[in-house]
Order: C-alpha cells, then structure tokens, then sequence
C-alpha cells in the first residue's frame, strides 16, 4: 500500500489545522495503525533497495509528523507532542536504516562509481533532499522536529573520510623495515592515484559541483598521510626506513610518479595543503637517518682497520699501484663508502646532503686517529723485535701513500665546489697520520745511523776512516725505498731524513766533544767536517734536494768558527753565526769555543757578552737544528772557601 493511499498529501499553505478541543486528540486515534502500515511499506522498499521512493514516503511520514507536532507547539499543548510522538516513534529506525544503507553506499562509492553508479547517485540525491530541509528549517521554523538538522551531507564528508582513512592507513601494524616498508609505500602511492583518477573522471559527475569531491577527497588523502607518516617514523626504522619515508614524502609524493601524475593535472593540486612533513619533522628525521648511518660507517670502518691491521704483518710486501708505489685497498675503500651515503644523500635534500659531508668527515676524522693508534701499536711490537712486521717499512710507506691518497679524496666527496673546504680539524688529524708514519720511518732510520754516529767524533775518524760513506750507503739505501712514496711526501722525507742526519753528526761532535791540542789538529778536524759534510750535501742533492733546502750548510758554518786562525775576531763571527742560526745557546757555543782548544778566558768572556747584547728571535719559517741538541753542562771548578779555585 502506498503512502499516498492513507495520508493526505501537505497542503502547500502550511499544517494541516488540528481541532482546537481536546477531543481533537482523539480524532489521531487511528493514525498509528494506517502509520504502521506506512512504515511496512517503507521498510519493505528498503529492503528491496527501491530508496528514492522510500525516501519521498518517508519525507512525508515525517513531515505529517512535524505539522503536527509544530501546531501542538503553536497552541502550547505540549503534554501532546509525547503522544504524538510515540505514534510515529518507527521513524527514528527509518531513518537509522536509510541511513545504514546511505553509510554503506558512500563507503563503497569509489568502486559504485565505476560498476553501478545509479545507486551513487541516489544516495547524493537523498542526501541533498534531507540537506535542503535541514536549510529550511533552520532559516524559517520556529520549531525544529526532533531529529533535525539531520546534517547527512557532513556525515557524507565523514563516511568517505574514514573509508579512505580505513582502508588504507588503519590496516594492521606492517613491518616498517625494508622491504615491507618498501612495499606498502608503494602499494599506497599506486592506490591513491588510482583512486584520485576515479574521482576526478567518474565521481566528480555523480554529485553537485560545491561537492567540491576531488579536492576533498585529496585533502583527506593528503592529511591520512600525514599522520600515517608521523606514526611509522614513531617505530625504531633502521636507515633504510628512515630514507623511504624522506625520499617518499620530500621527492615521490610531489613527483609524476605520484600527485603530480599526469592523469591527475591540473585539477588535483596538493601545493596550498603544505607539506607532508613538517620542515621540524623532516629535520629530526634527518638526523635520525644520519645516526644510522654513522653507526654503519663506524662499523665497517673499524671492519676495513682491523684488516689493514693483519695486512701490516703479512710475510709479502703490500701492493703496488702502476707506478709501483706502495699502497693498500684502505682508501678506496673508506671513500667509496662515505661518497656512495653522501650521493645517496643528494637524491633528498641539500641539508640531508650537507648532514651525512658533515658526518663522513666527521667518521673519516675519528677514523684517522684509530689508524694512528694502530699504527702506534705496530710501531711498540717492532721495537720489540725488529723482525716484525717482515716488511715494516714498505708497510709505513704504504701508509703515507694512503694517506695522501685520502687527503686528496676529500675534496671531491661533495658535489658542490663551493663546500669543499677541508675542516682544519680533518687536515690536523691527516698531518698527525702523516708525521706519525714519518716519526715511524726515521726512528728506524736512526736505529740504522746510530752505531755508525758512536764513533764520531774519534781519533779514527779524524785520520780518515770510511765512517760517512758507510752512513751514505744507509742514507741510501732508505732512499731508494722513500722512493716508493709519491711526492710530495717523498720529498719530505729526504728533507726530514736531511735534517736527521745533520742534527746527530752535530749532535755526536758537541756531545762528545773532541779538544784540539794544536792549530794542525784543528786544522785536520776542519777538514775532516768539510769532506764529511761535502760527501753528505752530495749525496742528498743526488737524491733531489737543493742546498737551499739542507741543513748540512750549518756543518759547514761550524767548521768556519773552528778554522777562523785569529780567536780574537771569534765574537764578530759568532755574532754572524747566530744571526743564521738564532737557535744556537751559551752551551753551544761554549763547546765549540772548547773544541778550538785555543779560546782563553777573556776571548770566552767576550764572545758570550757579545751573544747577550744580541738576542735573537726565531723566525716563523726557520728549521730548528741546535734547539734539538743537548749538550753537557761543563762541570764547576773546585773552590775552597775564601780561597782561589783549583
């Protein structure tokens, strides 16, 4: 039975006009079972999904009941209205129902849109019916029904929002590491186009324009990803999740790939909802990622030092490259990881970037001065037995090829010239590797010179001996080996090795001073120093280094005060040895002044007394050699008291 059949239609002009006795309560008496018979029929056109006219028969069972319950309002017969509404109190299951089925529409519009679009649209229509009511009522009634504003197209908003929301970002807890992570980023960057391209060719048709429905349902998207973002990064992500979510909300989200997918422009457009992550957010989550891989870097960095290690003890030389310099796999190693994270980085953000360059000089930094500590190790078990490592020095010049081979690298880690700038605390703790390895190689050296530098100064040595040639054939036999090392460091160590040498051939002749009993004994020891120190000078500008750049000069400066015939001049020259050599002391001089064996009291008193009146300051470029020199303190002569010395 229809609706229309047992209730008379609305009159247009307003309610239906109610007896004004109270026996006009009785006349609704048999309103509820023609009512009931309504609410079947509607209840059966429910169930047959026939929704609009249940909808148009159920507006009018409503709006019966809201004539009546407005007039009973009107008249103040309000002990009425409960009557009234208990006669149509199956309206509320109605319209609990209809909605269910409205609910569920909308919750599986984006697959109706597309198979069966007709019922979509019937539930837009009966939500903007209920809608335009609700405007009605609430510009123009002084009575609003019970029940209203029904407000089903928010809750149409609201149904939508939380089937996105459901379906993609309330699912179970997946795994937020690797290749799950992996994998439901994708699944979701696949779905959300997909389903955006649904609404903007089929939904868009199938509701009014101030549905505004693309931007809504982007919206919602856009901020469900926000949050669903915010709660993985809440997990403990290893690396590898951390620059997913960075990579996948900082570059694929805005990317073709994804909302910028030409199936989507230009009417989907997520610039004005602001980023998925929040610039605090993205920063934090930085961090986090350049912690991980910090802890990963030291790892295998303390990996490739401990196998370095072992190979500093192998019973073979290390590798050579083509040019048959020595060399291990250390450096190219070590770069190759910190280049590959700082590239890996650039695919981000420039800060990502400038955090993981900050962070590898950083680890290569520490990382040097484990090396250095290793190296110091080795260094201790060699001392205690020169055998081993088997091949120490080859090992030490491999290091300083490595080393250089590092310091070079740096430079090219980040892509931008403008940041290349190598901290000075990078380049200090290169310099350290460097002198350290450098310190390494002539001790040993030194342990090779030292029992040739015993002899000197001797009365062998002085009639002629070959002394200096053996200490030539050691010079050049570590020569030969520093040519192993690429220059510049090569370089450095003939001018070190230089200096090694002149300082203990200094050092062993005002230690262990030899006194000159006659002008031809003195005349033989500046001879023996001019052949000594010529052999040397040669033999080091053989090997590449100029006079300019030896130190031997002050050998020959030394043998001038010895052979100077006159004492009494000795105070002019001194002062010009000084001048040179502003590292010189007293004791110094003393001694010399002592080896000429010719220097009376009042010579040795004038000569000092001339050193006072000219102080000498060391300028910055100077090479110290006499500073290093320790000679001994002359012993005090015995003096009673009140008496002359002995």
């Amino acid at each position: 039975m229809g609706f229309r059949g047992v209730l008379p239609p609305r009159e247009t002009g307003g309610a239906r006009a109610l007896p004004e006795t109270r026996d006009a309560e009785e006349q609704l008496h048999p309103v509820p079972a023609e009512v009931h018979e309504v609410f079947s029929h509607i209840l059966q056109l429910l169930h047959g999904q026939h929704l609009l006219e249940a909808h148009v028969e159920l507006m009018m069972v409503e709006q019966l009941r809201d004539d009546i319950l407005s007039q009973l309002h009107l008249r103040g017969l309000s002990s009425a209205q409960a009557t009234v509404l208990s006669y149509f109190s199956g309206l509320q299951e109605l319209n609990e129902s209809l909605a269910k089925q409205l609910w569920d529409i909308v919750g599986s519009s984006l697959q109706l849109v597309r198979e069966d679009p007709v019922l979509f649209v019937t539930a837009v229509r009966i939500i903007e019916r209920e809608e335009k009511i609700d405007d009605t009522l609430l510009l123009e009634a002084t009575f609003l029904p019970p029940g209203r504003p029904k407000g089903w197209r928010q809750k149409f908003y609201q149904v939508l929002q939380d089937t996105i929301t459901g379906a993609h970002f309330h699912a179970p807890r997946m795994d937020a590491e690797g290749p799950g992570l992996a994998r439901h980023l994708a699944a979701l960057q696949k779905d959300i186009v997909s389903e955006l391209c649904v609404v903007k060719d089929l939904m868009v048709q199938c509701v009014p324009a101030h549905y505004n429905i693309l931007s809504v349902c982007t919206a919602t998207y856009h901020q469900a990803l926000t949050s669903h973002l915010q709660e993985i990064l809440q997990e403990d992500l290893d690396k590898q999740g951390l620059f997913l979510i960075l990579e996948w909300a900082l570059r694929v989200y805005h990317s073709p790939e994804m909302m910028g997918h030409p199936d989507l422009l230009p009417e989907v457009d997520v610039s004005a909802l602001g980023p998925l992550m929040s610039s605090e957010l993205v920063d934090q989550t930085e961090r986090r990622y350049v912690m991980k891989v910090k802890a990963s870097v030291f790892e295998w960095m303390q990996r490739t030092l401990e196998v370095e290690f072992k190979e500093w003890f192998r019973e073979e030389e290390p590798e050579t490259d083509h040019q048959g310099f020595f060399q291990s796999a250390l450096p190219a190693i070590v770069m190759q990881m910190l280049n590959e994270n700082i590239q890996v980085a650039s695919l981000i953000t420039d800060s990502l970037q400038q955090k993981i360059y900050n962070m590898a000089l950083e680890e290569l930094e520490a990382f040097l001065g484990r090396l250095r500590e290793a190296l110091v190790q080795c260094g201790k078990e060699h001392q205690q037995d020169r055998a081993v490592p088997k091949y120490y020095i080859s090992y030490l010049l491999a290091v300083l090829n490595n080393n250089l081979a590092l310091s070079n690298s740096v430079s090219s880690l980040h892509s931008n010239t403008a940041c290349r700038e190598v901290p000075t605390s990078l380049q200090a703790a290169l310099d350290r590797m460097q002198k350290k390895a450098t310190q390494l190689l002539l001790e040993e050296l030194l342990l090779d010179l030292q029992p040739l530098c015993l002899q000197l100064p001797s009365r062998k040595w002085l009639s002629g001996s070959q002394l200096v040639g053996s200490m030539c054939e050691v010079i050049d036999k570590y020569a030969k080996d520093f040519s192993r090392v690429r220059k510049p460091v090569c370089t450095l160590l003939l001018a070190e090795t230089e200096l090694l040498v002149s300082s203990q051939y200094l050092r062993a002749l005002l230690q262990r001073k030899m006194v000159c009993k006659s002008r031809e004994e003195r005349g033989q020891l500046c001879q023996r120093l001019l052949q000594d120190a010529t052999q040397l000078r040669e033999l080091f500008r053989g090997l590449g280094l100029d006079r300019s750049q030896q130190s031997l000069e002050a050998v020959f400066a030394l043998r001038e005060l010895i052979s100077l015939k006159d004492p009494a001049l000795l105070s002019l020259e001194v002062v010009g040895f000084i001048t040179k050599y502003p590292d010189v002391s007293d004791e110094h001089i003393s001694t010399l002044l002592d080896i000429r064996g010719d220097v009376s009291k009042e010579v040795r008193h004038v000569v000092l007394e001339m050193m006072a009146q000219h102080p000498q300051v060391l300028p910055e470029a100077y090479q110290p050699i006499f500073s290093t020199i320790l000679v001994p303190v002359p012993e005090l002569p015995f003096c009673l008291r009140k008496g002359k010395c002995a």
